[in-house]
């Protein structure tokens, strides 16, 4: 992964040390994640395509184009979460951040962030308590292709603790604080 350096993350601000080291790596990390995650929701396009195509104008059946296609997009929204992040991508409302200080903003953002992470932290644990039992109890899923659970359950889990990497990063290095001063 030497080398690689993610366009989108070389405009933001490089924080110092290790801990900067260690969002130089999970931007690399995250990017390639992001990258797969564009790559799964083209595939998920072609998975639909093909599903339109094979039952309204082939006339073939099939069970596992929907199944697929949800796989694809799950894993496509969680792997590329943390790469959504860092950028602060996500959905917010930045109202208050036109009319309040920056002093104030900062703690706004401060609040949000520990928020966002302490929600994400939570979900993150419960999606590897799921990946853990799909594990232990062989679990399938009820259609009649019957993929293994562990394979939502596991893009979860991974996209999940690389979105808390991600806030927990931001929260020590407070860049989306010093990117507004």
């Amino acid at each position: 992964m030497t080398g690689f350096v993610d366009p989108a993350t070389a405009l933001l601000p490089k924080p110092r040390g290790p801990l900067g080291q260690l969002q130089g790596l999970l931007d690399r990390v995250n990017a390639l994640a992001a990258l797969a995650g564009g790559l799964a929701m083209g595939a998920a396009g072609l998975v639909l395509t093909w599903e339109v195509v094979g039952r309204y104008f082939l006339k073939i059946a099939s069970e596992w184009q929907d199944e697929l296609s949800s796989f694809l997009l799950l894993g496509a929204t969680f792997m590329s979460a943390g790469w959504v992040q860092r950028r602060r991508g996500h959905v917010g409302i930045d109202a208050l951040a036109h009319v309040l200080p920056v002093w104030a903003d900062n703690i706004r953002r401060l609040i949000a962030d520990f928020l966002a992470f302490a929600f994400c932290g939570f979900f993150c644990w419960k999606c590897w308590t799921l990946l853990g039992e799909a594990l232990a109890d062989d679990q399938t899923s009820d259609s009649a292709w019957g993929p293994p659970l562990w394979i939502p359950y596991g893009l979860m889990a991974v996209g999940m603790s690389l979105l808390v990497a991600q806030l927990m990063l931001q929260l020590l290095l407070r860049d989306g604080a010093r990117a507004r001063q």
